[in-house]
């Protein structure tokens, strides 16, 4: 039986995802199980109820999601899921010098993904006007920082040659940013090896299949279930 520990004989609980039914902050968390292997299961947020019922139960500790029981706990905040999931799923570096670096890559793509998500929830022209503003910070910041750190190593991936939370992380941003603009990759040739390589390895590969729990970028039903369970 799949998850099963030949010690106990015991089903391991897959860890559970509470996020509404779209990318949001909790995408990269989805990508980031996805690319260790880690099957994993969803509650998608449609009503205040659910939402009060779980800030109630006390699950979520500052009253946000995304929330993520595994491990017997209740985890939540982004970045502290991400890197608990990096560390546990061996795609945090091998020493401190080599985390403190997937850390500040990680930070920055994270930004530029944060910018998409805010778009969606912005007035049409503001959207367009906001999205032209990513491209742009993506062509012209990230994405030279991150086609410089691959020339200047010559190695397959970002950090120790070995594939981390900051490679499964900068293939997000890419795909995210493609879907603005298909183009986005055309100044960055070592960005668009790196994209190639990193879409074949098997996990990211399965996930890139239709019928995932990859999610598509958020439409009108996605913004109005979000504005009506956080009620902003």
């Amino acid at each position: 039986m799949h998850g099963e520990t030949p010690e106990s004989g015991v089903m391991a609980a897959k860890p559970k995802l509470y996020y509404f039914e779209g990318r949001g902050r909790m995408e990269s968390i989805r990508w980031l199980l996805a690319a260790a292997g880690v099957e994993f299961e969803e509650e998608f947020l449609e009503t205040r109820q659910q939402y009060e019922k779980l800030l109630k139960d006390g699950s979520l500790l500052f009253g946000q999601v995304p929330m993520v029981e595994m491990d017997g706990m209740m985890l939540t905040q982004t970045r502290a899921i991400l890197s608990y999931l990096a560390a546990k799923y061996n795609l945090y570096g091998k020493d401190l010098k080599e985390r403190v670096r997937i850390d500040m890559y990680t930070d920055g793509t994270l930004d530029l993904m944060f910018m998409i998500a805010v778009a969606a929830f912005k007035p049409p022209e503001e959207k367009k006007e906001s999205l032209a503003q990513v491209v742009n910070k993506a062509k012209t910041r990230y994405f030279p920082v991150f086609e410089k750190i691959l020339k200047d190593h010559g190695e397959d991936f970002l950090v120790g040659n070995k594939f981390s939370w900051a490679d499964v992380q900068l293939f997000e941003a890419i795909l995210m940013l493609e879907e603005l603009d298909a183009a986005v990759l055309s100044d960055f040739p070592l960005l668009q090896k790196f994209k190639t390589r990193v879409s074949n390895m098997p996990n990211i590969k399965k996930f890139l299949q239709p019928g995932s729990q990859r999610k598509p970028p958020p439409d009108s039903r996605y913004v109005s279930v979000v504005r009506e369970v956080l009620q902003f």
